[in-house]
């Protein structure tokens, strides 16, 4: 009853978004947007199009300095500014309707077993579900929105959501409630409770993201807009004393070249890549596979000055494992490699399995068959594990356990062991001892892994100055051992929900923007309050609600990468709003003495580039205001990347490449559109 679909391709869905399929359509998209109506989102643009409408009306009535050649030159040049502004931002929203048309396409024809009040089922269009109602879903079918598990135990395949195309186990209870819709039960069956309202949901968010015609600006996008507006309304009031100046100096300047000298020194280029930058940022925060509910967080996170970090499974591995074995006095390491062998071949927990893996390449004793061992599973009353065989006895356990197994008091262990176990509890490790048959054979390292390359990235955030803060609730001493070999800046330790909401607080009201992740329903408060809240897509529904970003992997250390796009998104933005206005430099010397030549002659020492003529300097600039618009769509497109240094430094080299190119940039390329146009005399 459940439509079937196939899970989405990450291949698939890159061959959508390769250049050579979205050009056409979004060529298509740009002469679309000519609709005034939707350059009213970007203001310049719209100003450079009433410029292009006027030019073109100029071109029917002649002006003895102007040649009707040139005047549709430029009038066409003017369109193909605003055509290729355009087609940035086309292409783009194609790359993310791209995505959202293959997202979409796995929910058309959705249907919904939902219960009803009797307690009887009836078949509904997904789409008809609404919050609180409650559906029926088996193996094989797609779950049919975000919700809640009341009932049942299932493992469901994710990868339409998350592209992770191992199962995952949803139940009810706990923190692994929580289902995402179009994802596919594999086993068994779920009573799922309907979270989210049509159009609300996870899939619907990452349609909404991806789709950048449908995207809200953000904060620093209006604010830029407004400063955009605010220079081309000086630029206006300029270009529009010229002509005054010009008959009071016994000259006449046309209108077509006062056109021209307002689009070249108007913030043309950055006005006509703004939305692209926007909507590209947020399509590299859902390859991510994270989902914004606002733009104003992913900038937010490019702003971070506190990351919080839960310690497990961000900066270790969750589970403890099995570091080093120290024997006892005049026990060989043979002897207790095998009985620890021994001992963890039935246990099942996370840290038997480890002990085995870390034994197995170090270890030559051929394993009996597990049917073979009598397995002493693990309780909590006797806090020890191992096994039965060949009429021997292996166990491991905590030390007091082991101890009292073997009839030994802490007094009577070997010194040496018992200066060992003591350094492991000191390192925030965990001790096990290992014994056979009533003999003290030595000691297990268990320790919370710390993730390779955690550290290198700490450091990466100080250099950009960003505090990292691990958030744990072992004691201090653990904490401190693992916060040591991570790098991090700071620790909270013995961490409560209110602990968090302190800390976060106390960094907001020194004027720092704060970020952490979480999962439980105690994470809430805090997520809530921190400026960037990262929700685990498999956490709690409480979670999901307080937080501003949910990550669909499901996957911690996914913060620091979403640090790193927000910085990404506020430097791009950054360094082309400089690169446009050094633009203008440059132009004043092309345009402005060709403009005043006749009337000031001596306004041709101007003339540095010694462009041909006053035509085709105007003409030159002309072309190249609109050339460096798709010049510059795959910096736009792909970001600007942030290199590990603090902000000061990070500013230098911004202004040096993009100011300084910015400036630089136009003479070379004024200078070479004169020759081409020389060249092949179109002036």
């Amino acid at each position: 009853m459940n439509a079937p679909i196939q899970a989405h391709k990450s291949a698939h869905v890159q061959s959508r978004t390769t250049f050579a399929a979205l050009w056409k359509p979004a060529l298509i998209q740009a002469f679309a947007k000519l609709d005034p109506r939707q350059l009213v989102r970007s203001p310049v643009i719209l100003v450079v199009e009433l410029t292009a409408v006027l030019t073109t009306i100029l071109c029917a009535i002649p002006h003895p300095a102007v040649s009707t050649g040139l005047a549709v030159q430029i009038a066409l040049w003017l369109w193909f500014t605003v055509l290729f502004a355009n087609f940035a931002e086309a292409l783009a929203e194609g790359r993310g309707k791209a995505r959202a048309d293959s997202l979409r396409a796995g929910s058309q024809g959705l249907t919904a077993r939902r219960r009803k009040s009797a307690g009887q089922y009836e078949t509904v269009a997904a789409s008809a579900l609404r919050k609180g109602d409650i559906v029926r879903v088996e193996a094989g079918e797609l779950i049919p929105g975000d919700g809640e598990v009341i009932e049942g135990v299932a493992a469901v395949n994710e990868a339409a959501i998350t592209g992770e195309s191992a199962p995952v186990i949803r139940e009810s209870g706990g923190d692994r409630s929580a289902v995402t819709g179009n994802t596919r039960i594999v086993s068994d069956w779920l009573l799922v409770k309907i979270t989210a309202n049509p159009g609300e949901s996870t899939l619907d968010r990452m349609i909404a993201l991806v789709e950048g015609a449908k995207r809200q600006k953000t904060p620093n996008e209006v604010a830029l807009d407004i400063l955009l507006i605010g220079l081309t309304l000086i630029f206006l009031l300029v270009v529009a004393t010229l002509q005054p100046f010009a008959r009071f100096a016994g000259g006449d300047l046309p209108l077509v070249y006062l056109v021209a000298l307002l689009v070249t020194l108007i913030p043309t280029t950055i006005g006509g890549l703004l939305s692209a930058i926007g909507i590209a940022g947020m399509d590299r925060l859902v390859r991510l596979n994270v989902i914004a509910k606002s733009g104003r967080a992913v900038e937010a996170a490019g702003d971070v000055h506190v990351l919080l970090l839960d310690k497990t499974g961000t900066i270790t591995f969750g589970n403890r494992r099995c570091s080093a074995m120290v024997k006892a006095p005049g026990v060989s390491g043979k002897d207790l490699a095998d009985a620890a062998l021994l001992a963890s071949l039935a246990d099942e927990t996370p840290e038997g399995k480890s002990i085995i893996e870390y034994l197995r390449p170090l270890n030559s004793l051929e394993q009996p068959a597990r049917d073979a061992i009598t397995a002493i599973p693990f309780t909590a009353e006797t806090r020890l594990s191992g096994a039965d065989w060949a009429g021997r006895s292996f166990r491991k356990g905590a030390v007091d356990a082991v101890l009292a197994w073997v009839g030994m008091d802490r007094e009577a262990m070997p010194a040496p062991l018992a200066r060992e176990i003591e350094k492991i509890a000191q390192s925030g490790g965990t001790p096990l001892l290992v014994a056979a048959d009533g003999q003290l054979l030595g000691a297990i390292h268990l320790k919370d892994v710390v993730k390779p390359g955690i550290r290198e990235r700490f450091a990466e955030l100080r250099q950009m100055g960003i505090r990292t803060v691990m958030v744990t609730g072992d004691n201090p001493l653990t904490a401190a051992a693992i916060a040591a070999e991570a790098g991090v800046d700071d620790v909270i330790a013995e961490a409560t929900p209110e602990k968090k909401l302190a800390r976060i607080r106390q960094e907001q009201g020194e004027g720092k923007m704060v970020a952490m992740c979480g999962d439980g329903a105690n994470d809430a408060p805090a997520l809530a309050q921190a400026d960037v809240g990262l929700a685990m897509n498999d956490g709690t529904q409480a979670a999901r609600e307080a937080a501003n970003l949910v990550d669909l992997d499901s996957d911690p250390t996914k913060l620091l990468d979403v640090v790193q796009v927000g910085k990404e998104l506020l430097v791009t933005r950054g360094a082309l709003t400089t690169f446009s206005v050094a633009n203008d430099i440059a132009k004043y010397f092309a345009i402005l003495p060709a403009l005043f030549a006749g009337i000031y002659p001596q306004l041709g020492l101007l003339n540095v580039m010694q462009l041909a003529s006053p035509q085709s300097a105007i003409l030159s600039a002309i072309v190249f205001n609109a050339l460096i618009i798709i010049g510059l769509v795959p910096l736009a497109l792909r970001g600007v990347r942030v290199q590990a240094t603090d902000a000061a430094s990070l500013l230098r080299r911004n202004l040096l490449i993009y100011g300084l190119g910015g400036i630089v940039a136009p003479f070379v390329g004024i200078k070479v559109i004169d020759v081409l146009l020389n060249a092949v005399g179109l002036v």
